[in-house]
């Protein structure tokens, strides 16, 4: 789709380390971690949510 290849992310990375410096890159990588583990979380407690309250709605009938 967005046609990213393995030039395009060296780029970004080289960018990235400019920026930011090679001694803050953990603590990015740290952060970013946490952030996709608290959204899959999330997004893994709103979708076990739906089918108990589908199956209360069916219940309620």
């Amino acid at each position: 789709m967005f046609g990213i290849g393995m030039p395009e992310l060296i780029i970004i990375l080289v960018i990235i380390l400019i920026i930011f410096g090679v001694g803050k890159l953990p603590e990015i990588g740290g952060g970013m971690g946490k952030a996709i583990r608290n959204f899959k979380n999330a997004s893994n407690e709103a979708e076990s949510d739906k089918p108990d309250k589908l199956e209360e709605k069916d219940k309620q009938a």
